[in-house]
């Protein structure tokens, strides 16, 4: 069975419809239970459109189509936008910097801070040199923290 209908701009995911690239708002509804086994994927069908759609182009629309979401550049052009994120991108940074400011990033990941590399007792860099005696050497290294 084959239904048609009129007008829409761009085709729906969650329907039947298709959309023909050069039809200008031509909508072409077909039922589900429409089979494509009839026609070679060459012949001519919707004549009611210019140019006419081919049965592999009607399978090759049908298939692709619109999630419905805006485009990148519609969003970051809207002042909605800019509203939400010129306050949320600027509370990131401050919260970044107060994280590792107050020092809680380094009790959070163990590191230490920047004056607690070296100390006093070990002042080069802690290289394990010995091929035979690794452990002895890290066992030496974990000692000196």
């Amino acid at each position: 069975m084959i239904e048609s209908a009129l007008l829409c701009q761009k085709k729906d995911s969650y329907t039947d419809s298709v959309y023909s690239k050069d039809a200008l708002g031509t909508i072409l509804t077909i039922s589900q239970r429409f089979s494509f086994s009839k026609w070679k994927l060459t012949d001519l069908i919707f004549y009611g459109i210019d140019p006419p759609l081919t049965v592999q182009e009607y399978v090759e629309l049908s298939m692709s189509g619109s999630t419905g979401e805006r485009s990148f550049a519609d969003i970051i052009t809207s002042i909605r936008y800019w509203v939400i994120h010129s306050i949320t991108i600027p509370s990131l940074f401050i919260a970044g910097w107060l994280f590792v400011s107050t020092g809680l990033a380094y009790d959070v990941f163990g590191s230490p801070r920047p004056n607690e590399y070296f100390t006093e007792n070990r002042q080069g860099i802690p290289l394990i040199t010995g091929r035979f005696d690794p452990l002895e050497q890290l066992d030496e290294f974990s000692r000196s923290f």
